[in-house]
């Protein structure tokens, strides 16, 4: 029991982190590269993970770590580096209050695929909420005009393809960090996503690297270092939650995030939700709140 209380306050710890997030991102993000941008705030995360796994002496453990496990890890970093391109491509073109709905529909995904992949059980009381979380996301998938407007529907598909690999990335990580330290598994996801953030990057800019990093202001830098920051916190908590509890548990407490980022849209940047889209916010956390029940 006790063990299972510290993997939910993890959960709640590490949302709260992620629901800024998004807010830091696109504040840095405004007038860089996304891909850069993801490459740049990449370098902090993987800072962090490594100074957490020093300080808990965590790279004791490395060579006990069996060929599985490298396996699943890198994947993970994989589906995470994915996942966070499409994210933050998406905050970059499009409100943020329609962008985290579609990006944390990935609890349902995630939920459906614990049961055949991880053998957690899907209750009555899980597919209820799956319903409530579903339709909730449904609800909040609309276009809200803003003082902001973006023609088109790109943000969707990069949205969607964020909810996808978000999806993998919390089957994968639960499975790769079986028997290995915690925040030795993040550090090592980490350094997967920066590779691919950065070959990603190179690919996007080109020779053009250098003078877009001279570019970048002192705030973009701030807001990204930041966002790095909240990043490394929520990764070590999810992570460390995912060895306490059930992914299909820890993810939707993760998905929470929204609430704040749903709060922060309004106070930063002005957004508003409409009744419809409120509608849906409060089925979305009436469906994780149940979990808990």
């Amino acid at each position: 029991m006790a063990q299972t209380t510290l993997g939910i306050l993890l959960a709640f710890a590490g949302a709260a982190f992620a629901g800024a997030v998004a807010i830091l991102a696109k504040l840095g993000y405004r007038s860089i590269d996304s891909s850069l941008a993801t490459a740049l705030r990449t370098i902090v995360v993987l800072v962090c993970a490594c100074g957490m796994v020093l300080l808990s002496g965590g790279q004791s453990g490395l060579g006990q770590i069996n060929a599985g496990n490298w396996l699943f890890l890198i994947l993970s970093g994989l589906a995470t580096g994915g996942s966070w391109l499409c994210y933050f491509r998406a905050l970059q073109i499009g409100d943020v209050n329609k962008v985290a709905p579609v990006d944390k529909s990935s609890t349902v995904l995630t939920m459906l695929l614990a049961a055949p992949l991880l053998g957690e059980a899907l209750t009555l009381q899980k597919c209820f909420c799956i319903l409530l979380i579903g339709a909730g996301t449904l609800l909040m998938i609309e276009h809200v005009p803003t003082h902001r407007s973006e023609a088109g529907s790109g943000w969707f598909f990069y949205a969607a393809g964020s909810a996808l690999f978000a999806s993998l990335t919390s089957i994968l990580t639960k499975i790769g960090l079986v028997g290995v330290d915690s925040t030795l598994g993040t550090a090592i996801r980490t350094a997967v996503v920066l590779v691919m953030a950065w070959g990603m990057a190179l690919l996007t800019c080109g020779r053009d690297i250098g003078p877009e990093v001279r570019a970048i202001s002192p705030k973009g830098w701030i807001f990204l270092v930041l966002s790095g920051l909240a990043t490394g916190g929520s990764w070590l908590c999810q992570n460390r939650a995912l060895q306490l509890i059930d992914a299909s548990l820890a993810a939707p407490i993760d998905r929470l995030s929204i609430l704040l980022t749903v709060v922060f849209s309004f106070l930063v940047f002005g957004e508003r939700l409409s009744r419809k889209g409120t509608a849906g916010l409060l089925l979305l956390l009436a469906g994780t709140l149940l979990l808990l029940v």
